[in-house]
């Protein structure tokens, strides 16, 4: 290993960590998988494959302390390990992925290729700002090592960037570790790591609060230990009468749990008890586990009195991530109250370092589980239409919130988060169940969609093929699959309805030999009094709007444009005096090759030099310049071939003209700011106005343009309609 790729310092460091590694490893390992693992890091080293970001952090001894860190809290797992510290040469196409395959088999393969997913979305740097964040979580989603991995990764990151230069880096890694990876380690069972995520982000975006609970932590540590020794004391000596074997210990809530209490309780740290909680490990075979624990909740409950509204007995019914513990609440020496968690060994060791990694735990039936939350989490990102910044925010909720637990009428028990519906209990079951729910049978009474949820409570689902998702149902519904699936059916069923009610108008007009324009109808919506053109079409389709009543708009709409066509007598045409007028900078020619005529440029069609154009003489004494397909050209033909003027284009251009356009497309991020860029940077063309709408994910914009002529108005046309989410760019007539 050269110092030219590592410090001094980090060559310490990267041997230190390998040896700790290797000593960790040791019962999994296979043969040569030492050596092996050393010669390609070695020769990646020296090739100069462990670039540093741009952060300044070294990849080569940021994967080996990832991979110790896997080890220390969750457990040795050989093809982790190994995907981990080849990832960053395979990134690098050091190793091609063929190869690692070949050398160390599909299942490394397979985790590589997840990291290296992960990786491409993290270098858009769009994790969390943009709908590639759903794209993260669903790689996650493939494999549930990938989630473990990136957990373990986001830890020894955040323990990394502790004082880095870099406050804006520092804040976004800590954000989005308490946003992201702490909610996913909670889901897993890893405490441990969920709290050293959570305090390390405090500690990050609000140094001084965390500097200050931890402050006041240890000035009252000496207090608190003293504490501590006289309520265990008595325990212990009950228990050491009892053949149980156990160990008793103090654990101190963490800085951001306290915090949290601070602010719901709004007091001061030295004014709320329940800084730290007792644990009685009990050291229990497989078939005694309940009743040891049991024995020792009688024990102390003897001791002390107990508070029944805040007792958790999840050894009945463990939580969904694996966790099994007994929490009980006693009102101890000094009027205080004080949490007492009662565990055997099993349960404290998937309770420290979490339910993935020991799910095959003889006696623990956790895979499960697992499996049933994974689909979820597949199914909520699947059909999510929301912001990332909702699917954070519903994935926290589901993943935090308490829980309840409900029966079927066949005794089967289901877990949902505290304050679900009984809508929410259908779309758990199936989404076809809530889709369709009308109300239920809770308990042998009649009940509600919006029934609150009770643990106990034995539930039966009413359904009708007429019933259909309606949006007042998410006032009431708190589980992410509830409320994508409302959403997404409820946006779908809108845009049938439109489809429908698009379909009749359109076969309305064909009938009465009307020529529907794009313009012209949208006129008629806004006039209607309608914000969207999806609830026009849908009013149409559900009778409350009537065809006939547009027809009427339409073609009154259509009068009122072409009342520029109007004239009162050819006699009252006044022909001003070419010399008075004559000036150089015409640019059209009038009839018989007379200048200096006095014209406007028509502004239901607005031409510009280059179009196909003819005169048209108004009641104004002035010629309107219309282009030769202009809305109401038929019609002033037909009606006025008297009135009409030979014009056409000098050769002369000294000046802009009005030019509107119209762009369809899929809404994106920027759209508006890229069309005004390739405008600004178009020679002798300017943007004169914009109006823009975006409605269900289409964005639709009307926008003049001052230029020259049409050769340069096709140019801008085609550059437009490069941009992306850009569907079509039309000149309006």
């Amino acid at each position: 290993m050269e110092e030219k790729y590592l410090t001094p310092e980090e060559t310490t460091q990267f041997l230190t960590s390998f040896r700790r590694l290797l000593n960790l490893t040791k019962e999994v390992a296979q043969p040569h998988d030492t050596r092996r693992i050393k010669e390609i890091i070695t020769q990646g080293i020296k090739e100069n494959h462990y670039r540093r970001d741009r952060y300044g952090i070294n990849p080569a001894i940021h994967n080996l302390e990832t991979a110790t860190a896997l080890c220390e809290k969750i457990s040795p797992d050989r093809n982790m390990v190994i995907a981990i510290l080849l990832f960053n040469l395979c990134k690098s196409e050091f190793i091609e992925e063929e190869e690692v395959e070949k050398q160390w088999g599909a299942d490394i393969a397979k985790l590589i290729r997840g990291l290296l997913k992960v990786s491409t979305l993290y270098s858009k740097q769009a994790a969390v700002e943009s709908d590639n964040f759903r794209k993260l979580l669903l790689t996650f989603a493939e494999d549930i090592r990938v989630i473990i991995i990136m957990i373990v990764d986001r830890l020894v990151l955040m323990h990394s960037i502790n004082h880095h230069p870099n406050e804006k880096m520092v804040h976004d890694v800590a954000y989005e570790a308490n946003y992201l990876y702490a909610p996913l380690a909670h889901r897993l069972g890893l405490y441990a790591i969920k709290s050293e995520l959570e305090d390390m982000s405090l500690k990050y975006t609000n140094r001084e609060t965390y500097t200050e609970i931890a402050r006041k932590l240890k000035e009252t540590k000496k207090v608190r230990d003293a504490y501590i020794a006289e309520f265990i004391k008595p325990i212990k000596e009950k228990l050491d009468g009892t053949p149980l074997k156990f160990e008793i210990k103090g654990r101190t809530k963490s800085i951001y749990s306290i915090w949290n209490k601070l602010k719901k309780q709004k007091n001061d740290i030295e004014h709320i008890y329940d800084l730290f909680a007792i644990r009685i490990i009990i050291d229990s075979n497989p078939e005694n586990e309940k009743s040891d624990c049991w024995l020792a909740y009688s024990i102390i409950t003897d001791l002390y009195q107990p508070n029944p509204s805040r007792m958790k007995d999840w050894l009945s019914i463990p939580k969904s991530n694996g966790y099994e513990s007994l929490h009980i609440t006693v009102y101890g020496p000094g009027e205080r109250w004080v949490e007492v968690q009662i565990r055997t060994k099993r349960m404290d060791l998937i309770a420290e370092k979490g339910l993935a990694a020991h799910w095959k735990y003889k006696g623990v039936k956790s895979e499960s589980n697992l499996d049933a939350w994974m689909n979820n989490v597949r199914d909520i990102l699947e059909t999510a239409e929301t912001g990332p910044m909702e699917l954070m925010k519903n994935m926290k909720m589901d993943i935090y919130d308490k829980e309840v637990f409900v029966f079927t009428p066949k005794g089967d028990l289901y877990k949902l988060p505290f304050g679900a519906s009984l809508l929410d209990f259908a779309f758990h079951i199936h989404t076809n169940l809530g889709m369709h729910c009308t109300g239920g049978r809770v308990n042998g009474k009649n009940e509600r969609l919006n029934y609150k949820l009770k643990s106990g409570d034995t539930v039966e689902i009413y359904t009708s093929t007429s019933q259909m998702p309606k949006l007042d149902w998410l006032a009431f519904v708190v589980t992410s699959k509830a409320r994508n699936k409302i959403r997404q059916t409820v946006h779908e069923m809108a845009n049938r309805s439109a489809s429908l009610g698009k379909e009749l108008v359109e076969r309305r007009f064909k009938n009465r030999k009307i020529e529907l324009k794009e313009a012209t109808i949208m006129k008629v919506i806004k006039k209607m009094g309608y914000k969207t053109v999806t609830d026009f079409y849908d009013a149409v389709a559900a009778e409350t709007l009537d065809v006939n009543d547009i027809v009427t708009e339409y073609e009154a709409t259509e009068r009122k444009a072409t009342e520029t066509a109007e004239i009162r007598s050819a006699e009252e045409f006044q022909l001003i005096n070419p010399e008075e007028n004559e000036t150089s900078s015409d640019v059209l020619v009038i009839g018989d090759n007379i200048k200096g005529i006095n014209y406007k440029l028509s502004k239901c069609c607005n031409p510009i030099y280059g179009d196909d154009v003819f005169g048209f003489i108004s009641a104004e004494g002035v010629i309107k310049i219309h282009r030769a397909d202009c809305p109401n050209a038929n019609h002033i033909r037909e009606n006025y071939p008297y009135r009409l003027i030979t014009t056409r284009w000098s050769g002369k251009i000294g000046e802009q003209f009005g030019a509107t356009l119209r762009i369809i497309g899929h809404d994106d991020i920027g759209i508006v700011t890229n069309i005004t860029s390739i405008i600004s940077k178009e020679k002798e063309t300017t943007l004169r106005s914009i109006a823009i709408s975006s409605d269900d994910g289409i964005f639709q914009g009307t926008l003049v343009v001052g230029i020259k002529d049409t050769i340069a108005l096709n140019n801008l046309i085609k550059k437009l309609k490069t941009v992306k989410g850009v569907k079509d760019v039309q000149r309006s007539k």
